[in-house]
């Protein structure tokens, strides 16, 4: 769905050089307390990690980073998957680029063989939810990313099995 008056938008791998996009398309989210911060140093470094949804002028209006975590035969733990940094700007919510964004990250995972993605969000959720995560216990995610999460934060984990 497209909302009225609004350009079509396409959805690709990010590459270094979109690291300042990112990291302004975070901002509010940042500001907000939705997200912690990342410098542009990292986007950059972490960008074959993202997907971004970019408007025909090249600006990006939302992101996605999906981080791989190997197996952990040790722990009984097959391949897994991290969500973060989910973003849209504010006047693409509710225009469908969130779903897109994430229908095509559950793509990026399947084609990866992971077996569950994870995410911790502050919010709501409702778009996770209605694309079939649940509530999981951090127990249950990637040993490292789960340790990483900071409890003054509050954020739900969520999981989906692919």
């Amino acid at each position: 769905m497209l909302a009225p008056g609004l350009p079509p938008f396409s959805v690709r791998p990010a590459r270094p050089d979109d690291a300042a996009g990112l990291a302004a398309l975070s901002r509010p989210f940042v500001r907000s307390g939705a997200l912690r911060e990342r410098t542009q140093a990292q986007y950059a470094a972490q960008a074959r990690d993202f997907l971004v949804a970019e408007a025909p002028d090249g600006t990006l209006e939302g992101c996605l980073g999906l981080s791989v975590h190997r197996a952990d035969p040790s722990a009984g733990r097959p391949a897994a998957g991290v969500l973060y940094s989910f973003c849209v700007a504010g006047h693409r919510q509710g225009c469908g680029m969130g779903a897109r964004l994430l229908n095509a990250a559950l793509a990026r995972a399947r084609s990866r063989s992971l077996a569950t993605l994870f995410t911790a969000t502050t919010g709501s959720g409702r778009l996770f939810l209605r694309h079939g995560f649940a509530p999981a216990c951090p127990s249950t995610a990637p040993t490292a990313w789960a340790q990483s999460l900071d409890p003054r934060r509050n954020a739900r984990v969520l999981a989906r099995a692919l």
